[in-house]
């Protein structure tokens, strides 16, 4: 079974949660959210979310299935950007806790949500493309490899690194995604 994610935010404690086996619609879930948001018809990952106790959204999207961990989630302000299945959900946190905007960043899987503050970016690591967006929801930049990108992946100071599973390592400029030399 895999751990939630705890985020200590000043709304207070927000656990995103693995929730493989909700159905939408359904009575018979093991826990029940007080919202629930299907992002996509067809949906491989659900990740629940509760602020302080209280079960107040789960999020299903399609894509390959996805694990909750370290990259799951991140909270900007009074919004929580949640990286399930193939998209990245925003969230608000304050009540009424609703769906502000998705966004497909890459066709397979989302593996991350990265935030650079310094620059302002906001980074999604995916199974084929490094994604840039804005905390709007509008997509900047998109970058592909020749692989999929699962042998590494690190925000540097001057560039995105991603591995790919070759090996071949990838550095893209944060303002444009162009493939830095």
């Amino acid at each position: 079974m895999m751990k939630p994610m705890n985020l200590h935010t000043d709304y207070g404690l927000i656990t995103v949660t693995n929730e493989p086996t909700h159905s939408f619609n359904s009575t018979d879930n093991r826990r029940c959210y007080a919202s629930e948001i299907p992002l996509t018809d067809s949906i491989g990952s659900n990740h629940g979310v509760s602020l302080n106790g209280e079960l107040i959204v789960v999020v299903g999207a399609g894509g390959g299935a996805t694990d909750v961990h370290a990259h799951s989630a991140l909270v900007i302000e009074d919004t929580m950007l949640l990286a399930v299945g193939n998209h990245i959900a925003c969230i608000s946190i304050v009540h009424p806790y609703r769906l502000l905007w998705s966004l497909q960043v890459d066709v397979a899987t989302c593996f991350g949500i990265y935030w650079q503050s310094q620059r302002g970016a906001l980074i999604a690591h995916g199974e084929l493309a490094i994604s840039r967006f804005s905390t709007d929801g509008r997509l900047i930049w998109q970058a592909w490899g020749a692989d999929i990108f699962t042998e590494g992946f690190d925000l540097l100071h001057d560039h995105i690194r991603a591995v790919d599973f070759d090996q071949s390592v990838y550095r893209f400029d944060y303002d444009t995604g162009e493939l830095l030399t």
